[in-house]
């Protein structure tokens, strides 16, 4: 009796999305030999992949998040209603980088530093629907999750604090809010207490970190 050898799986289609062309370049001659993943398609911000996503229907996305026209988590929620999946490949290891991303609809968030066979498994896993995370990016999930919630900066306090990252002094910040600099002080003493800071700087990190501030 003949055998009968084992079906071949098919091949799964991905498009690779980076501003950088060499980056991508990097990428195509990475994967381009992988046998059963076939590079469909480039695109160079985030308007143009939800554009190819929309006409050829890959099966994974490999994204980065900055980008320009459209970022890459703003890219990432229009190119899953397409019923693609995203798989993340950033430089960008920050709470708010990751949770962003996730939060968007992203499947996986790999580093760019990440090797050759870790980056082909993350492809296959990511088309399968199962999750990936770099395992920098799951340590600092991990952390996010065990460490206390923090008390909520008020309306006043974010004021405060986005004025100290525009760079103004108290003093400034006193006759932009039009309140003393006493007052200011008192704001920013609250402030350090809730993000467990010691000074101005650190404050502003924290919370642009956190998502308080906009970078």
């Amino acid at each position: 009796m003949t055998a009968v050898p084992p079906p071949i799986p098919p091949r799964l289609r991905i498009i690779l999305v980076d501003d950088h062309t060499v980056m991508r370049a990097g990428l195509v001659a990475l994967l381009a030999a992988e046998p059963g993943i076939e590079i469909v398609g480039e695109a160079g911000d985030g308007r143009e992949a939800i554009a190819l996503t929309e006409r050829l229907r890959p099966d994974v996305a490999l994204l980065d998040l900055r980008m320009p026209v459209l970022d890459g988590v703003a890219a990432t929620a229009g190119i899953v209603r397409h019923g693609t999946r995203v798989l993340v490949l950033t430089t960008y290891d920050t709470d708010t980088e990751i949770e962003r991303a996730i939060e968007a609809g992203a499947i996986g968030y790999l580093l760019k530093d990440t090797t050759r066979d870790r980056l082909v498994e993350a492809i296959r896993a990511a088309a399968r629907g199962e999750t990936v995370l770099a395992p920098r990016v799951a340590e600092r999930l991990v952390a996010r999750m065990r460490r206390p919630e923090p008390a909520a900066l008020t309306a006043r306090e974010v004021e405060v604090l986005r004025a100290v990252a525009d760079g103004l002094s108290n003093a400034e910040i006193g006759r932009r809010l039009v309140i003393a600099e006493a007052t200011v002080k008192t704001h920013l003493l609250r402030v350090f207490a809730k993000l467990d800071v010691g000074d101005r700087t650190h404050a502003v990190v924290v919370a642009m970190d956190r998502g308080l501030l906009r970078r």
